[in-house]
C-alpha cells in the first residue's frame, strides 16, 4: 500500500498542486492592471546642504513687513519671542513685524487653515502653506520632513535654486525636486538647507 501511495498518489497530488499554482499565477497576470510610475531623480549627495552651496535664481528676496499684527499669539522659542497670526509667523525688528518661515521646534495650538494630511512611513505630517507639523499632545510642532516625502503643490512664494548646476525648489529651507507620480506632477523632498 505504501508503495502504491508513493508511486501513484503522491506524484498525482504534486502535479495537481503545481498546475493549480501555475493557473492561479496565469490568471493573476492576465487580469492585473499595469500602472507605470515614472520618477526622474537628480538626487543630492547629502540630505543636509550647506547654505553656501545653494545659488538662488533671484538675487534678493522680497521682505514682507507690517506695522501691526492684530490678534497675535506669542510663540516662545529658545528664549526669543515670535508671533503667530493670520496663518503666518512673524519676528519683530525696528518696530515692524517681518513675515518669516517658522523655525523647527515652533509649536502652535491650532493648525493654519487649509492644511493637508500627508502620510509617510508609519506616521503622517500636517502640511500647511509649505510648513510640516506633527501633533504632540494638544499642540502642533514644526518639523523638517523626511527625505522622500511627496507633496503635490508648493506655496506661492517658493524659490528656484541651483545646486551643482541642478535646479531645485526651496521653501522654508526644504529642498524639493519636481517628479511625476502616476502621471501627476509632484514635488519630492530631497534635502534640508543648513542655516548654521
Amino acid at each position: 500500500m505504501k508503495t502504491f501511495i508513493k508511486t501513484f498518489i503522491l506524484p498525482i497530488v504534486c502535479i495537481v498542486a503545481f498546475s493549480a499554482t501555475t493557473t492561479a499565477q496565469t490568471r493573476r497576470t492576465t487580469n492585473a492592471k499595469t500602472v507605470v510610475t515614472t520618477t526622474t531623480k537628480k538626487t543630492t549627495a547629502n540630505s543636509r546642504i550647506p547654505r553656501s552651496k545653494v545659488t538662488y535664481k533671484k538675487a534678493t528676496r522680497k521682505v514682507v513687513s507690517v506695522r501691526n499684527v492684530p490678534n497675535k499669539t506669542v510663540v516662545k522659542h529658545k528664549g526669543q519671542n515670535y508671533y503667530y497670526a493670520n496663518n503666518k509667523f512673524y519676528t519683530q525688528s525696528r518696530g515692524r513685524y517681518i513675515v518669516i518661515a517658522p523655525k523647527v521646534g515652533f509649536r502652535v495650538k491650532a493648525l493654519p487653515d487649509h492644511y493637508k494630511r500627508i502620510a509617510y512611513n508609519n506616521g503622517f505630517y500636517f502640511n500647511a502653506n509649505g510648513i510640516f507639523y506633527v501633533q504632540i499632545n494638544n499642540e502642533y510642532e514644526v518639523v523638517d520632513p523626511e527625505i522622500g516625502t511627496v507633496v503635490y503643490e508648493l506655496p506661492e512664494d517658493y524659490e528656484k535654486v541651483s545646486i551643482d548646476n541642478q535646479t531645485y525648489y526651496e521653501y522654508a529651507n526644504v529642498l524639493y525636486e519636481k517628479v511625476q507620480v502616476d502621471g501627476v506632477r509632484a514635488y519630492e523632498v530631497v534635502g534640508i538647507i543648513d542655516i548654521d
